[in-house]
């Protein structure tokens, strides 16, 4: 008993010692870091990288960088008064501004407007690039083909999508429009399917991020199938007047109605003076 007593009195000195409380939250920041790193999405941008492309891609993709984008987004694409950081955007964001042409910039401005790509870009140039800043920290991977598949979608689902989260901006058939301090929703016309679903993973200029936890892949495609089914049509009544709402085509008509009833008068008015003489 004698024994036991001093035992449990070692063991509550020992609880109570100044350094264990210490102890005790190193050990839950040191459990707690552990389990992040085994589970959490960033984990290993190295295999994020090889997923992306090959090591020597992102070596390849490096030497890319350093040539035509470090200049504004500095060496280690940590960023720069001219450009933001790259590290976390991830391959898809790569993907989405260079082949649209809108990287390299041409000029500074508030919005970045799609041009035709460079001479350096085509489609190895891009993989290589878009490994090498997957490499820096992660973020969306490029898309698969069989996730932009128009095909594979279902355009009333996406209208409704589509009707719901973007017409704000990008109007009902994807015209586009102004936003503010000299900003705009770009046309959808010209974007290829990857490009609609990078541009929803990655929010490019004023766009929102549109992840898989607000809009899971399958809804992604069904948007796809419905965009492309929509610009794909025909104007049943003849001009599209572009495409853009009701104010052009209010406009439109109070030209046209208002020009027949000027001239409508102004025969009335002839015809009758020519009656009376």
């Amino acid at each position: 008993m004698i024994g036991t007593g001093i035992s449990v009195n070692s063991i509550t000195a020992r609880r109570r010692h100044p350094l264990a409380r210490y102890a005790v939250v190193a050990l839950a920041l040191g459990l707690l870091g552990g389990g992040y790193a085994v589970a959490g999405p960033g984990s290993s941008n190295a295999d994020a990288a090889i997923a992306s492309g090959k090591a020597d891609d992102v070596a390849q993709g490096k030497s890319l960088f350093v040539a035509h984008c470090a200049s504004c987004h500095g060496l280690n694409a940590e960023g720069t008064a001219k450009a933001p950081t790259l590290v976390g955007v991830g391959a898809a964001a790569v993907d989405f501004q260079v082949s649209s042409g809108r990287m390299p910039a041409a000029d500074a401005g508030p919005q970045a407007a799609r041009k035709p790509t460079a001479e350096w870009v085509n489609e190895e140039t891009i993989g290589d690039l878009a490994a090498f800043v997957q490499s820096l920290g992660g973020g969306p991977t490029r898309p698969t083909a069989e996730q932009v598949d128009p095909t594979m979608g279902d355009p009333a689902k996406g209208g409704e999508l589509f009707r719901a989260n973007c017409i704000q901006c990008h109007n009902f058939v994807g015209a586009g429009g102004a936003l503010t301090y000299g900003k705009y929703a770009p046309p959808l016309n010209p974007a290829t399917p990857t490009q609609i679903y990078e541009a929803m993973v990655t929010g490019p200029q004023a766009m929102p991020v549109f992840n898989d936890s607000i809009i899971t892949p399958d809804k992604k495609r069904d948007m796809i199938a419905y965009i492309t089914h929509v610009r794909s049509q025909v104007d049943p009544g003849g001009s599209g007047l572009g495409r853009i709402g009701p104010v052009t085509e209010g406009l439109v008509a109070w030209v046209v109605g208002l020009s027949l009833l000027i001239l409508a008068a102004i025969w009335i008015t002839a015809k009758k003076r020519r009656a009376k003489a």
